[in-house]
């Protein structure tokens, strides 16, 4: 079976690229991480997400092509966004497609704990002003 990955750091608002339906694949798993608009119990206006750029995109493309070769995955799709991300708006989309479900379930989780342990991404909330009654 063929892999195709694409792994990305962006500015840009994430999106899906719509579903692309294949013939040879019995799964499709869309993640959205989503910035909340509480951090711990104060609200948020949104997160700066910094990173250290060449790094954290050769590590998202090694955890893209390893999950692809160890369970069988035909298409991995992993964008992780930089620069401010108000609440509301998703931070990662990871897109995982396989001839099984398990298989795609399995890996979706596994990449996402990878890039998390991993991958030299940092937030920074910015927080709400108080509000002043």
């Amino acid at each position: 079976m063929l892999f195709f990955w694409e792994a990305k750091l962006t500015r840009e608002p994430l999106a899906s690229g719509g579903a692309d339906y294949r013939r040879t694949e019995g799964a499709m798993v869309d993640f959205y991480g989503i910035v909340r608009e509480l951090e711990g119990d104060r609200r948020i206006e949104g997160i700066e997400y910094e990173a250290f750029e060449p790094m954290a995109e050769r590590l998202l493309a090694e955890i893209a092509q390893a999950a692809g070769e160890q369970h069988g995955l035909s298409r991995v799709i992993l964008h992780h966004r930089i620069g401010f991300v108000p609440a509301g708006e998703p931070s990662l989309f990871l897109r995982v497609c396989a001839e099984r479900r398990a298989a795609a379930f399995r890996a979706s989780t596994e990449i996402v704990e990878k890039l998390k342990a991993l991958v030299p991404i940092w937030k920074h909330p910015v927080y709400a002003a108080a509000q002043v009654t």
